[in-house]
Order: structure tokens, then sequence, then C-alpha cells
């Protein structure tokens, strides 16, 4: 399974970068793909190398201003023009999406994922990794707009809330029938 990780370039304390790693060696133990911004910094380079070093493949895709930041030992690598090349990439090349802690890039790709899934412009399960409960107030917008009205199909069939990496890998697996 290729699954596509929306996450943070920057240097996170423990809380964030222990979870991150452990979810980073479940999927490289399971012989599955990391689809993710190409960055070999912060969080990005936390997921890369326990990705790595578990036996998983690295599928980047940076953005040309970004090049800078490129890992160098990625199977593969695509550098965009702009960001929002560079999401339509990440999505169209991943079976699957985790959105991990992250600033307004990431909740950039969270937003505009769910978007493009509401709309029914892809099916591709997407899990909300709460590490830390990062993203409660975010969960608790997302049950709001549905309570008003405001999301179109029911909010379950939108994203699954995983407070751990193996909850959300085995949600992955079950929804994409790989368990």
């Amino acid at each position: 399974m290729k699954i596509c990780v929306f996450l943070s370039a920057a240097d996170l304390d423990e809380r964030y970068t222990r979870p991150a790693r452990e979810f980073a060696e479940l999927l490289g133990k399971s012989g599955h793909t990391l689809v993710w911004g190409g960055s070999d910094t912060g969080l990005m380079k936390v997921v890369a190398d326990g990705v790595r070093e578990s036996g998983g493949r690295l599928v980047g895709v940076s953005v040309e201003f970004l090049r800078t930041w490129i890992r160098d030992d990625a199977d593969e690598m695509v550098v965009a023009k702009d960001l929002a090349e560079r999401k339509a990439l990440l999505v169209a090349g991943s079976d699957a999406v985790v959105v991990m802690v992250g600033g307004l890039g990431t909740l950039d790709e969270a937003t505009d994922i769910l978007e493009l899934r509401k709309h029914g412009l892809h099916d591709k399960p997407v899990v909300l990794l709460n590490t830390a409960g990062f993203y409660d107030g975010l969960a608790l917008q997302l049950r709001r707009m549905e309570a008003e009205g405001f999301l179109p199909v029911p909010l379950d069939q939108l994203v699954f809330v995983a407070d751990e990496g193996a909850e959300a890998l085995a949600h992955l697996e079950a929804a994409l029938g790989t368990a």
C-alpha cells in the first residue's frame, strides 16, 4: 500500500517525534510505501528515517522552492512546480492518506483532501492521526460542521480519527483489504 502522509517539516519535541517514528516503523515493517513531501528535515525526516530503516520504500514529492531540503536517498523523487501540483501528485500517487501533526501547510492539505473526498473526487481512506490530542480542536469543529448540516456526507465517511499509529494503520489496511 502507498500511504501519503501529510506532516510538518519542522523539528518537534518528543511527544510528536516518538509516535511518528513508531508509526513509520509500522509502515516499513508492513512493507508499505511512504509517499510524502520529500523533505529531509523535521518530522518529515523522522518518518522517512523510520520507514527506510524498517524496510519500506520512500516516494517523495517536493516543490521547486524547497529543492534544498530534498532527501537524497528516496526511491523516487518528483519536484512539482508549486504547492497545488505537489498536493495533487501526492494524492494521485497514493492509496490512502494520513494527516499527522503540522502547521498551516498540513492543515491546508488536510482540508483539501477532505473537500475532494466530500465531492467524490477520490475515495481513498483518510486518517487524522491525533497524536497527543493535537487535532482535538479540529475533530470537534468537524463534528460541529456535521451536526449543524455543513457536511453533505457523514463525517465517518470522510475521515477516521485515530489516537495511535497502530490504530491508523489497522483502519487503512481494513479499508483497503490489505490486512
